[in-house]
């Protein structure tokens, strides 16, 4: 009989790929969720057996361990079930924890550029002769179109979300961080208590091991110094530092536009040079490089000869460097950005960003504020009008929904065809609306 693994949450990115991993390791795996989605589908079509919603009775001794989401409350009765039975419970990054515990890890951590960061390093080491184990964020065409990727290699990348200081589960051998400001306020107190979170996370890493990061970062540098039995390498615009010696990085041209993107691939090459792979093999892969699932998309052509572009960016920072990239690519377009803030907590939290995020888009459209963990309080002191009289720009509109904004769209390319870049924006489900807007 194999063995049994339950999964609740199974619909998230984090989560599926666990699932992924059980499946084809010989498991019979099991999972809820709350919604259905075209991830789902892809696990039902893999042969795991999944429910929309929450069934108790589908819990019992059978099972080996239940992992759940961390988005899911204590009191879901399919937790509660298996708390009764005393069945193994742990959260998906122990499970990875537990998973990748005989491989050396690397763990991509960081506010931005986490995905971005853990795709590149993934499939540079997939093209070498190291090979690799990999939990992404993310879609990847070289993954076979999805967010996981398991081999006999001795590595293994993950994602490492600092939320609910759920990194803090791993014990890494090499930790990369991309960046470090200020971010998901419904847990953390303030900026002190969101560093020292990393600071945990550097303390996490195995003895004799690196820590990668950001010397152009000043939260970055000040994580500096704090043990004296691992390799610091400060990654610069232009050069990395290790051991006090600096060396200059190549050229690198990226097909993806951005120079955070280029900064990305820059940690990634200094991943690449310390496991010893030749700088031209890494240049290449690099180079190679043309973006995955979300991360600046491009989707394709509406009927109408625009051009429809997806990015979950939900942060200040990241949706001014994404407006900002594609600006620069499309300079003869207007840019119509659809933006789904990402929960009313954070919104209100980083209101100030927001004000000045939005300059390098023509047009702008809230349809509505994605809500997960706001409290009642948050939706009475947040609203998108709110958020849109504190946004400094002169073409920007409630879009009433997601479904008015369709409307609105359609009625925008009967005036503006093949002139525009439409762009769907945020970490919520407004990236739903390219299923409802031909493409070719």
């Amino acid at each position: 009989m194999n063995k049994k693994i339950y999964i609740i949450g199974i619909g998230g990115i984090l989560m599926s790929a666990i699932a992924r991993y059980y499946n084809e390791h010989g498991y019979e795996v099991l999972g809820s969720d709350s919604t259905d989605s075209e991830l789902v589908q892809s696990l039902i079509n893999e042969g795991i057996n999944i429910i929309i919603g929450a069934d108790d009775s589908r819990i019992d001794n059978s099972f080996e361990k239940i992992i759940f989401t961390e988005a899911i409350p204590q009191t879901q009765k399919e937790m509660q079930k298996a708390k009764k039975l005393g069945i193994e419970m742990m959260t998906g990054p122990q499970a990875i924890s537990m998973i990748s515990e005989d491989k050396k890890l690397i763990a991509i951590a960081g506010t931005h550029g986490k995905s971005t960061t853990t795709s590149m390093c993934s499939i540079m080491l997939k093209n070498s002769n190291l090979g690799v184990n990999a939990i992404v964020g993310t879609i990847l065409k070289e993954f076979n179109n999805k967010n996981s990727y398991f081999s006999e290699s001795k590595y293994f990348t993950v994602e490492a979300c600092e939320y609910n200081r759920s990194f803090l589960s791993y014990n890494p051998y090499i930790g990369i961080i991309t960046n470090i400001e200020i971010d998901h306020l419904d847990y953390y107190k303030d900026l002190d208590d969101y560093i020292s979170a990393f600071k945990e996370f550097i303390n996490n890493i195995k003895s004799g091991g690196y820590v990668i990061l950001n010397g152009e970062d000043e939260n970055c540098k000040k994580l500096i110094g704090l043990r004296n039995d691992i390799t610091y390498i400060e990654v610069y615009e232009n050069y990395y530092s290790l051991n006090n010696t600096k060396i200059d990085f190549p050229k690198i041209n990226m097909q993806v536009p951005g120079d955070h993107i280029l900064f990305d691939a820059k940690l990634s090459y200094t991943l690449g040079i310390i496991l010893g792979l030749q700088c031209v093999n890494i240049k290449k892969s690099l180079e190679n490089y043309n973006g995955v699932w979300r991360r600046m998309e491009f989707i394709g052509q509406t009927e109408n000869g625009n051009i429809l572009i997806s990015d979950y960016g939900h942060h200040p920072t990241e949706v001014k460097l994404t407006l900002q990239s594609i600006k620069e690519k499309y300079q003869d377009k207007t840019l119509l950005t659809i933006f789904q803030p990402h929960q009313y907590n954070r919104t209100i939290e980083l209101l100030d960003g927001f004000k000045t995020s939005f300059i390098d888009t023509d047009i702008l459209v809230i349809p509505n504020i994605y809500e997960s963990r706001d409290s009642d309080n948050d939706k009475k002191i947040m609203s998108t009008d709110i958020l849109l009289d504190n946004i400094i720009h002169d073409k920007k509109y409630n879009g009433h929904g997601l479904e008015r904004v369709i409307n609105f769209i359609k009625d925008y390319e009967v005036d503006n065809k093949s002139n525009s870049i439409i762009l769907l924006l945020g970490a919520g489900d407004v990236d739903n609306l390219r299923y409802k807007i031909k493409t070719t």
